[in-house]
């Protein structure tokens, strides 16, 4: 064999070696890729995302879609990280960035669920406190062995403890304050819009002096109906103002959509601020496997969602919730809204 021969065939012996171990070497990346999207305003499976609980629904028509993005299980090989790095529909990332090294897998999802019911849990009080009902003390939940379950329901309204008003957090705990724990009270609440009543034997509080109802609660805008919101294998807040659309016009007095498919993403907080949210770009692939015709983008993704390919639909900017309304008011009446 002569020198260059055998130069020649380890070269192809290297070439072959490298191309068999970026094929299953794994490099500390995952892949981003454009989610399914999500109709606010329809259902899964036969089951509405925004279920209304008291009275009917307006009848809608049209989208209001909550964007997302998948992530890949699992590490990428070499060749896959180089590829998608060269693929305008996906993101490759460091693995650390979406699975924090200090927690699990599991962890990480549990974290990423909880703040999706959180964003629901904003989006239901913004959404209510625009179209004016009262914030009020409302039951969230119970504890174990609460004295409450079975007597109180979620989303009640507290109203008085033996007659003394509880208007805020600040009143129900100085009332229970002065209650010692295994008396029997009377509770005044209002459930879907209806007064009513109930007897209560309170539990003594161990770090403090007086009783428990055993129940979580929150100061929240409180109506005459229930808001249930259901989207299974969700994480993340930035569903919250697409959340907060759909309930409007579920239950408010104008038409959002015209008809239209509009989508959207970004967070709302307790004051109706539209925050960013990662992903953008994909979630605007998204948006246009759906013929979208609309895009409300959160103010401080928009320098992102430029830079973007054109998704061949408007991008509307918002920062807030009035700014999202305002932006389909314009769209609905043909004029254009502010944009990115």
């Amino acid at each position: 064999m002569t020198r260059r021969t055998a130069v020649l065939t380890a070269g192809v012996v290297l070439l072959v070696l490298f191309g068999l171990l970026g094929t299953t070497l794994p490099v500390p990346y995952v892949a981003q890729v454009p989610g399914p999207t999500f109709n606010t305003l329809g259902d899964i499976d036969g089951e509405p995302i925004i279920r209304i609980v008291g009275r009917e629904p307006n009848e809608v028509q049209g989208n209001l879609n909550l964007t997302t993005v998948g992530v890949s299980r699992g590490g990428l090989s070499l060749v896959q990280a180089v590829r998608g790095w060269f693929d305008d529909e996906v993101s490759v990332v460091p693995e650390e960035a979406v699975y924090p090294p200090d927690q699990t897998e599991e962890d990480t999802r549990r974290a990423n669920r909880q703040a999706f019911l959180t964003s629901e849990q904003a989006a239901q009080s913004v959404a209510l406190g625009h179209l004016g009902y009262p914030v009020k003390v409302v039951v969230q939940g119970f504890a174990e062995d609460s004295p409450s379950e079975g007597a109180l329901e979620e989303g009640d309204a507290l109203e008085a403890i033996d007659g003394r008003p509880t208007p805020d957090t600040e009143a129900l705990d100085e009332v229970l304050s002065s209650i010692p724990g295994g008396t029997e009270i009377t509770v005044s609440y209002t459930r879907l819009g209806e007064p009513g009543t109930a007897t209560v034997t309170t539990k003594r509080a161990e770090d403090r002096q007086g009783s428990l109802l055993g129940i979580t609660i929150l100061e929240q805008p409180s109506a005459p109906f229930d808001v249930d919101i259901q989207v299974e294998d969700v994480g993340g807040p930035s569903a919250g103002l697409m959340l907060a659309l759909g309930i409007l016009d579920l239950v408010g007095d104008d038409d959002l959509t015209g008809g239209a498919v509009i989508a959207g993403s970004g967070t709302i907080s307790m004051d109706g601020e539209v925050g960013p949210i990662g992903g953008i770009a994909l979630k605007m692939v998204a948006a246009a496997e759906i013929d979208a015709e609309l895009f409300l983008v959160p103010a401080g993704n928009c320098a992102e969602a430029l830079a973007a390919d054109d998704p061949g639909f408007p991008l509307a900017k918002v920062a807030t919730l009035e700014d999202a309304l305002e932006a389909l008011a314009d769209f609905g009446a043909g004029r254009t809204p502010e944009t990115c």
